[in-house]
Order: C-alpha cells, then sequence, then structure tokens
C-alpha cells in the first residue's frame, strides 16, 4: 500500500513523527502537500480533503494520513495506526496500548514545547507576547522539561527486555518519536539541553542509535528532511533558553 501523508510543507512539526516512522519502515508513500499542485496535489489537496463537507470524520487540523478508504487524524493515533502495520510495535496488546500511553505523554511535551514560544495566542506572533514567553520558557526549562525528561528516561531503564530500546527489544515508533525530541530541543534549547545531558545519558544514547539505523541515517541526509526554522514546534530564540 502506498500511504498519502498530509501535512505543511515548510517545516517539521508534528508530521515529521509520522514521517521518521515511515521511513524507518521503508514504507510507500506520497507527501502531499510537497507535491506540486499542477499535478493536483499541494496544499490545496490537503485543505479540500479537511474541508470537504461531504467528508463525516474530517480531521481538525493536520497531520493525517490516508490509507486505502481511511483517513487517520492526530499524530499518536497515526502511529497508533502505523505501528503494528511497520513493524515498530511488539504484537501483544499491552505493549501496543503502553506505547501508544507514551506517544500521548510525547504529545504533552510537544504541546509545553510550542507553548514556550507561544503562551497566549497561536494566533499572536511571538514579538506580541514575548514576556509572557520569557515567563513561561523560565518554568518550561527549569521544571517541566526536566520533569518530563527524567521520566523517559526512567521508563527507558526499566524496558525488562533491552538494554538499547523504550519498549520490547526491538526499535519502535516512540524511540524515533524520542529521538525527534532531543533532536528539537538540541535546537531550540542548546544551553538547557546541555546542562541536563548528563541526567539522561539513555536518551542520548537513544538520539544516536536511531540516527545511525540505516533508512533514518539516509533519510536524514536528504532533501525530504526540512531542517528546524522559526515556523515550527521547536524554535530557537536565545532569549528563552537562560
Amino acid at each position: 500500500m502506498r500511504y498519502k501523508l498530509y501535512y505543511w510543507p515548510t517545516i517539521q512539526g508534528r508530521g515529521e513523527f509520522v514521517r521518521l516512522a515511515l521511513e524507518q519502515a521503508g514504507a510507500a508513500y506520497t507527501d502531499i502537500a510537497r507535491r506540486s499542485e499542477r499535478s493536483g496535489m499541494g496544499v490545496p489537496a490537503m485543505l479540500r480533503l479537511m474541508e470537504n463537507v461531504k467528508n463525516p470524520s474530517p480531521s481538525f487540523a493536520p497531520p493525517f494520513l490516508q490509507a486505502g478508504d481511511m483517513v487517520i487524524g492526530q499524530t499518536a493515533n497515526i502511529l497508533l495506526f502505523l505501528g503494528p502495520r511497520c513493524g515498530l510495535v511488539p504484537e501483544d496488546e499491552a505493549s501496543r496500548l503502553w506505547a501508544h500511553q507514551l506517544q500521548l505523554t510525547i504529545t504533552d511535551l510537544i504541546t509545553e514545547v510550542h507553548d514556550t514560544h507561544h503562551p497566549v495566542a497561536s494566533g499572536l506572533y511571538y514579538k506580541d507576547q514575548k514576556p509572557e514567553a520569557l515567563r513561561r520558557a523560565q518554568d518550561f526549562t527549569s521544571a517541566r522539561l526536566p520533569k518530563f525528561l527524567d521520566y523517559f528516561e526512567t521508563i527507558h531503564a526499566r524496558n525488562p527486555h533491552s538494554d538499547s530500546y523504550t519498549i520490547g527489544d526491538a526499535l519502535t515508533y516512540v524511540d524515533l518519536s524520542l529521538f525527534q525530541i532531543i533532536a528539537g530541543l538540541r535546537y531550540a534549547f542548546p544551553k538547557t539541553m546541555h546542562r541536563l545531558a548528563a541526567d539522561i545519558p539513555r536518551l542520548i544514547t537513544l538520539h544516536q542509535l536511531v540516527a545511525t539505523q540505516p533508512r533514518i541515517a539516509k533519510y536524514l541526509a536528504s532533501s525530504r528532511r526540512i531542517a528546524f526554522n522559526r515556523q515550527g514546534i521547536f524554535r530557537h530564540y536565545p532569549e528563552l533558553d537562560q
């Protein structure tokens, strides 16, 4: 099956968590919004699918994935669907639910990262909420981020099946998502991550392990991997990284 991935074409954002899973699995997929509008794709095609009044179950926002006749929205939900189909989660139900639970916690972390630069409203520019962002980022880097990272470090250490992976004895989509979290945080908060690195050796090692997976390494070196920038979730504003 060739999947169709719908997400904004100029940022990594939440779509990158899905993209990493598809790349690691070697799955055939088309990144619809990144294709030419002349081919009937591009952002207009994504918006048409979202705004189709005949669609009984439209997605609130991208990313969403089309698999045959099904359209699945929300990052964690897409990964719940792709995990068993792409060999990125153990086969037993308990492990699948555990992976989904961890992915939902990652979703919570992503929201808090976003709110460091947009704590008041997504519709306002960063410059219009800078005082609030400074306060929010200070709490995030000093309290919230260490708490999240310590949790995932502990979870990784408690995996009874492997010293390398978070769940079971093989790489899962949760490992791929934690890789993206570390990569994004290093871009957005380099000073903070340098300070916290000694407390999360397992997550740092996991990041390196994922980066050296052949398919992931090839993807990271390709033009398909958009660079972090100030339009995505992970944004580097030096004044927020004190």
